[in-house]
């Protein structure tokens, strides 16, 4: 499963704002994307990974990288963020 890496990542961001932030810091090594959260809110996610040349990789659903993430609801969007 593509979410494992972060359950095993050391240092991760959750949610649009805390990702975007480390994505336009250039501090993310790979972004998370749930398949159905809400296309409104990732596209912009997607645009700016791109912009800034980082990997994408989309999860089943939320509640998984939510899961995977160590938090008990959804996680539309999260990274993994390198010190």
């Amino acid at each position: 499963m593509s979410y494992e890496k972060v359950k095993q990542a050391a240092n991760i961001s959750i949610g649009m704002k805390q990702t975007a932030r480390a994505v336009e810091m250039n501090k993310s090594s790979e972004v998370f994307v749930a398949k159905d959260a809400d296309p409104r809110i990732t596209i912009k996610m997607v645009a700016l990974c791109k912009k800034e040349g980082i990997p994408v990789t989309y999860v089943d659903s939320m509640k998984l990288l939510g899961k995977a993430c160590g938090i008990d609801v959804g996680a539309a969007v999260a990274a993994i963020v390198n010190e």
